[in-house]
């Protein structure tokens, strides 16, 4: 005879793998909390990590293709069957997906005692996989102006290979690094580009603002593909004065972007003003590393890496993982005052990191403190949206 809490953890078992942004999401922000929990004590030798990458490759692979790439995974399984009007990848083929991400991190973990290349080929299986399904559910419905997506995170496939590799023959991997974080930056302003003055220009209509975001247009395009060039040589040739200028112009033509979506009046939704301060971190990233490359004694790779890693990666994903958690799982699209918290803890986050290359002499606390505010972002992330990521769709009124 079933209980009654039988049937309420089958309901909640079968709502966590009905779309892939619940297992997806849940995962990415547990490993942020929990990978940046050892990462200080690692990195100052009072923790040890039985893996093959040194302690700032292990924190940076971690960062970019352990929680990038299960944030980027939710969102796209997420979002794909809206593309194509195909059914989502759900139940046990979501499940196995996930299973091989977290294998991924397992592997990477114990590196050390299995070796680099055994550790390697179930890390990138994730990817690749993954890959492999997204361009199936397009190119079976025919929606070939969306492969670009996938494309992208094939980029992200081979450069996490690379990392491995890079790191196994030279002992470091800073131009996988590089490649890595320029493929989601990048994916934050076609993804963003998009998203962004669509959000805003939704809000506006409630609002009754007649004046509206500047849509997508050609000349968009055209600075997209000027970022592009400007992230390929960074990744190529980060301190090149040619770099750098172009790096710079980048960063001014996203801000020219940004700038014509009118965020400023977005001012009382902050699930909407989130959404431009990532995009406008993205672009501030672009003249931090415009500014190292001509002015390297100004401004450190670190500060301009972290800028883009913490500061728009982490405040573009959460602000895209509250929202679509938000309007997937019936809730209002409301900032409630703790999503403001969670927000505000990862821009504190950033603020204290970039601050750590300007205050050697306060470099470890402010990298305690950077850890503490990202920790705790994250983990009230959980504490929100957890319940709703793993539990049923909140029913609609009238239904």
């Amino acid at each position: 005879m079933k209980t009654v809490a039988e049937p309420q953890r089958s309901r909640k078992s079968a709502a966590l793998w009905s779309l892939g942004f619940r297992p997806f999401f849940l995962a990415a922000s547990a490993w942020a909390v929990a990978a940046i929990a050892v990462w200080p004590p690692f990195f100052t030798g009072d923790l040890v990590i039985p893996t093959a990458f040194s302690p700032v490759d292990w924190h940076v692979h971690e960062m970019i293709y352990g929680y990038g790439s299960a944030v980027v995974a939710g969102f796209l399984l997420t979002a794909i069957p809206n593309w194509t009007g195909r059914p989502p990848v759900v139940g046990r083929p979501l499940a196995l997906l996930v299973g091989l991400w977290g294998m991924g991190r397992i592997a990477v973990f114990f590196s050390a005692a299995m070796g680099w290349l055994l550790a390697a080929s179930l890390d990138a299986a994730f990817l690749v996989i993954f890959a492999v399904v997204a361009a199936r559910e397009i190119f079976a419905a025919r929606s070939l102006r969306n492969l670009k997506v996938v494309v992208l995170v094939l980029a992200l496939a081979v450069a996490n290979a690379c990392f491995h590799a890079e790191a196994a023959e030279r002992g470091t991997a800073t131009i996988s690094t590089r490649a890595g974080l320029s493929v989601i930056v990048f994916l934050i302003l076609l993804i963003g580009g998009r998203v962004v003055p669509s959000f805003t220009q939704n809000w506006f209509a409630r609002k009754n603002i007649a004046t509206r975001p500047a849509p997508f247009g050609k000349p968009d395009g055209a600075v997209m593909f000027f970022s592009a060039v400007a992230l390929a040589l960074w990744v190529a040739d980060p301190d090149r004065s040619a770099t750098g200028a172009l790096l710079l112009a980048a960063g001014a033509a996203n801000l020219w972007r940004l700038s014509r979506w009118r965020g400023w009046a977005t001012w009382p939704d902050r699930l909407v003003l989130v959404l431009h301060v990532g995009f406008f971190l993205a672009s501030l990233g672009f003249l931090c590393a415009g500014a190292h490359a001509l002015k390297p004694e100004l401004v450190s790779s670190a500060a301009a890496a972290h800028v883009w890693g913490v500061g728009a990666i982490g405040a573009m994903t959460l602000a895209m993982m509250s929202r679509a958690t938000l309007g997937h799982t019936g809730r209002a699209l409301v900032a409630s005052p703790a999503t403001q918290l969670i927000y505000l803890g990862v821009i504190a986050s950033m603020a204290a990191r970039v601050a750590m290359e300007f205050l050697p002499a306060l470099a470890a606390p402010m990298m305690y403190g950077a850890a503490i505010a990202w920790i705790g972002a994250f983990a009230g992330f959980l504490a929100v949206y957890g319940r709703m990521l793993a539990g049923p769709k909140r029913p609609q009124p009238g239904r």
